[in-house]
């Protein structure tokens, strides 16, 4: 009892710290995983806690909500068409990566080739949560962010049937191509094979039921349930939570109401949100700093090794994609080179790493702690600048001087009601109020004027402010919709028909009154019977 009321109070205490660091981000311009780790290792550096960081509480617990949002969210036309190169830098580039670095870790450092191949294949899988987040931030391209995030969810599952054929190839001394390959095409397709019966499964059951508990549960379920049965044939767990969010997040909706699609969007963004909360402060936490230090020369050449092999990986795969599929312009490889960030997995892979491998089982260790950890402080963090420097996030003109305008009028008129304020309390006299109050007010109209021009010069300046003042009045019509059915003014069948016409406005991004329905003649005229009637 005690031990859970330990590990209880660690784990509210480790969201305590996730909440406050995400509040803290919202001033600062870093990545919120990047202030994660940076809390972290603050925290580890003051009083170092004992935390054990298994590969079972990464690969089980946290990897699944996380894979299986990302895929939930992509759109499967779009996948489609950007299929070849995703699958090709997924794929090929995963074992090019891994020769690669292998091969030259073997000529620098002192691990021989197997156990290097082994980093090679675990370091391979990126993770490009802090990227994606930072793309969606800026307004980066959606193709872009595409080609990161799809990567990232393929490669994933491939970097750990890799990772384990070349590991039982370093434990037993014996490599067969032939059955190498066939085991590769086997884990791999098998957990695609149960991701999408599980997936289209769960998708059958979703278009039956229309109680959102019960549909976000069934989707919690398929996370979970679709890795761990995979994992039970033997087959790639993460693959197969990457095809079930893909077929459940494109088939799923479409037999869920409103309301259903709005919690559970939700629900999985908050899941994610946890998830990766826990797995970069966990990062933060593990961080052995002296011992990296200590270590400073094989750490220096393993990132010198992964950057090179990123960049071959990168640029001679991403010639072939421009001929086989859309080209991808080269700005845009030079950040999908950068983006390659490394995470959670080559860390759950790297802890998974078994004693039989021998003393080299700790360099690998502290040499992947140490990519991991220069990727996240040092290419997450320089991200910004280089889609500023590229020109792939640029600041429209209109938009700059629109804000200005705005935030102009804003301050004029916040000025005014202020005056009034003051004067209303008697704190300025009637002839300075009767002075100063319609000064303000000639040089806010004055403003006003000059941001109307500018809306008729450039019409799509508005149409983000209006889309997001009518989701903002919509939220608010939903919360006084629920605070009716909590007072009792409301009963439920009420609440739940008008909660769904505000949802299915908030869904399609339209007005609510287009979403009302007509009213009925038949209604009024009895209403109207009934009080002449009385009358």
């Amino acid at each position: 009892m005690e031990r859970f009321i330990s590990t209880e109070t660690l784990v509210i205490e480790l969201l305590l710290v996730a909440s406050l660091v995400a509040i803290m981000v919202r001033r600062l311009r870093i990545p919120y995983t990047v202030a994660l780790v940076i809390v972290g290792l603050i925290l580890t550096s003051q009083q170092p806690l004992e935390l054990s960081m298994t590969p079972e509480l990464i690969l089980a617990l946290l990897v699944p909500p996380l894979v299986f949002e990302a895929a939930f969210h992509i759109n499967l036309a779009e996948l489609r068409r950007n299929l070849p190169g995703i699958l090709l830098m997924a794929v090929v580039g995963v074992l090019l990566s891994t020769l690669i670095v292998g091969g030259a870790l073997s000529l620098v450092t002192p691990l021989a080739l197997p156990v290097a191949l082994v980093f090679g294949a675990l370091i391979s899988a990126t993770d490009p949560v802090a990227v994606v987040a930072l793309f969606r931030a800026l307004g980066a391209p959606r193709r872009l962010a595409l080609l990161v995030e799809g990567e990232s969810l393929f490669n994933d599952g491939t970097a750990i049937v890799v990772f384990n054929l070349v590991l039982a190839t370093a434990l037993t001394g014996r490599f067969d191509l032939v059955q190498g390959v066939a085991d590769f095409v086997r884990v791999s397709a098998g957990g695609a094979v149960v991701g999408l019966a599980l997936g289209w499964i769960t998708a059958q059951l979703i278009a039956r039921v229309d109680d959102y508990l019960i549909e976000t549960t069934l989707t919690t379920v398929l996370a979970f349930g679709s890795y761990l049965v995979a994992e039970r044939l033997h087959f790639s767990g993460v693959l197969a939570v990457v095809v079930a969010g893909l077929v459940n997040g494109n088939i799923g909706p479409q037999g869920m109401s409103p309301t259903t699609r709005i919690v559970l969007f939700n629900f999985w963004e908050y899941v994610a949100f946890l998830a990766n909360s826990f797995v970069f402060l966990l990062i933060g936490l593990q961080v052995n700093v002296p011992t990296l230090l200590s270590n400073w020369q094989p750490i220096a050449w393993a990132i010198a090794a992964v950057l090179a092999a990123r960049s071959v990986v990168t640029y001679s795969l991403g010639w072939i994609v421009n001929r086989i599929s859309d080209p991808v312009p080269i700005r845009w490889l030079h950040v999908l080179n950068w983006g390659g960030l490394r995470g959670a997995i080559a860390l759950a892979l790297a802890l998974s790493l078994p004693a039989s491998l021998g003393e080299q089982r700790e360099l690998v260790r502290i040499m992947a702690f140490g990519v991991v950890l220069f990727t996240l402080l040092g290419q997450s963090t320089t991200m910004r600048p280089l889609l500023r420097g590229l020109g792939i996030v640029t600041r429209n003109p209109a938009q700059t001087e629109y804000e200005m305008r705005h935030a102009r009028l804003m301050s004029f008129r916040a000025a005014a009601d202020h005056l009034d304020t003051l004067y209303r309390d008697g704190f300025i006299s009637e002839r300075a109020w009767e002075t100063l109050r319609p000064e303000l007010l000639a040089q806010a109209e004055t403003i006003a004027h000059a941001v109307r021009i500018l809306q008729q010069s450039h019409p799509e300046l508005t149409v983000e402010e209006l889309e997001s003042a009518r989701r903002e009045f919509l939220r608010a019509q939903r919360s006084a919709l629920m605070r009716l059915r909590r007072d009792g003014i409301t009963s439920e069948e009420v609440f739940e028909t008008l909660v769904a016409e505000v949802d299915a406005s908030l869904m399609n991004n339209e007005s609510p009154t287009s979403a009302l329905p007509p009213v009925d003649d038949g209604v009024e005229t009895s209403m109207a019977d009934q009080e002449a009637d009385s009358l």
